[in-house]
């Protein structure tokens, strides 16, 4: 256990969400998914976390462990055609993991999420968060609309509003 990432998260305050993500910011990143789910028949759910405590900090918990937890909390495994997504942002560590369905993730695999999530942490590292987080919402709407196009009305399964933790 890095006793560094200990102290980042400790010191990293949930308060620091709200200050890069205020509530202006949150709409806009919610109008973004609304919007990415009109290209495709997939869903979108995005979850920023500031730190890390408790059982998650103490067991070293790695970013991308914790957004599988989440994913699976947040039931976004449970969409019609297994195409849901999760964009997750750990704040304390500036990493940013994408979790798919497997419907999704076949076609679309680890190196693509993984570039999406680069572009986006470039964009973090110039204090451009929102910016960042709405151009990753972008990149994996273009990827749900070209493997999973809207057919015709289809129902908005899971709340497009972010989840800040």
């Amino acid at each position: 256990m890095s006793l560094k990432r200990i102290a980042r998260h400790l010191v990293q305050h949930h308060w620091r969400v709200k200050q890069i993500f205020p509530q202006a910011a949150l709409d806009r990143i919610e109008q973004a998914i609304r919007q990415g789910e009109t290209t495709h028949s997939a869903q979108v759910r995005f979850v920023v976390e500031g730190a890390l405590d408790g059982r998650p900090l103490f067991r070293n918990q790695p970013a991308r462990e914790r957004a599988i937890d989440l994913f699976s909390h947040l039931r976004i495994w449970d969409t019609a055609h297994n195409n849901g997504v999760l964009i997750y942002l750990l704040l304390a560590d500036r990493d940013v993991e994408i979790v798919a369905d497997r419907g999704i993730d076949a076609k679309v695999g680890a190196a693509g999420w993984e570039t999406i999530c680069r572009a986006m942490e470039a964009e973090f590292r110039s204090g451009q968060f929102e910016r960042g987080v709405i151009a990753g919402i972008a990149a994996v709407s273009r990827e749900l609309a070209r493997h999973f196009p809207p057919q015709g009305p289809h129902a908005n399964e899971l709340p497009d509003a972010p989840v800040v933790m």
